[in-house]
């Protein structure tokens, strides 16, 4: 019986041994499927400014022009503000008026509030190309087009339905006895949101934020309609290097890698928050 039983835990250790094998070669090879595109575009963005790319070329000197070239003749520098102001905005006015009505959806009986969170989920399902048009009627009207409010005001409609869809779930999974206790204590709804609620969702507003502004930051088709010169955003610029001489491959590579980097900078500073906010409510004990 006892070399039965160390055969029977051999096995057993070599069968769990197969499976962290096989799970690890599996995260290895979906981390190099995730990761290789952007590794690829750095490359191209290494390479000399041409317009017949190569894709066979692994060995080259590597050279700078292209990001000198978008700085000093594209004047990315100015995209790259015009996209964190109304980046940076949306987010801001999103959390705010989404955290709200999220809490009053969470902490109040709402008529139909089935309805009106669907509504708000429809709304966030629209198509870009379905509405920018009338979008862009309204704001020639108004005479909005091309500025950055006309932008940050556009991407609070989809912006807003999701912040209230994430930031209900967080609120929800809060005791409302917590609260109680402190308006025992004399606080009223809107002290109790902001010094007992909101810094217990702290994790869940980050997580929320990475998403609106990873959204903001790389919209198009919105951009693209309603800005033309002086409130253009880094995505559209990418037509700027499509000529009848091709494709100014090392060029938009470059402005592809400038682009990603504030955001992948913001997400690994805020890491730890974001893991928690996604996780927030997933484990009860």
């Amino acid at each position: 019986m006892r070399a039965e039983e160390i055969r029977a835990r051999r096995r057993l250790m070599a069968s769990r041994g197969a499976k962290q094998t096989f799970t690890y070669v599996g995260i290895i090879l979906m981390s190099i499927w995730a990761v290789f595109p952007l590794f690829w575009m750095i490359i191209i963005s290494l390479k000399e400014r041409i317009y017949t790319y190569d894709p066979s070329v692994w060995i080259f000197q590597p050279v700078f022009e292209n990001y000198v070239s978008v700085f000093a003749e594209k004047n990315l520098g100015k995209f790259l503000i015009n996209s964190a102001i109304v980046s940076l905005s949306t987010t801001f006015l999103a959390l705010f008026f989404g955290t709200l009505a999220a809490y009053g959806f969470s902490r109040f009986k709402v008529k139909r509030m089935r309805g009106l969170m669907f509504f708000l989920l429809a709304v966030r399902m629209i198509p870009s190309v379905a509405i920018v048009i009338p979008i862009f009627v309204i704001a020639r009207f108004g005479s909005m087009l091309d500025t950055r409010l006309l932008l940050i005001i556009t991407y609070m409609i989809f912006n807003i339905p999701f912040t209230v869809w994430m930031m209900k779930g967080f609120f929800d999974e809060i005791p409302k006895e917590l609260e109680e206790a402190a308006k025992v204590d004399g606080c009223t709804t809107l002290q109790t949101l902001y010094k007992i609620v909101l810094p217990v969702v702290q994790p869940g507003l980050i997580a929320t934020s990475i998403f609106c502004i990873i959204s903001s930051w790389n919209e198009f088709v919105y951009a693209l309609f309603l800005t033309s010169i002086k409130s253009v955003t880094t995505p559209t610029i990418v037509q700027m290097f499509l000529s009848i001489q091709g494709v100014a491959w090392g060029e938009m590579s470059a402005v592809g890698t400038v682009s990603i980097m504030p955001v992948l900078l913001f997400a690994m500073i805020v890491q730890k928050n974001m893991v928690r906010g996604l996780s927030f409510g997933a484990v009860k004990g």
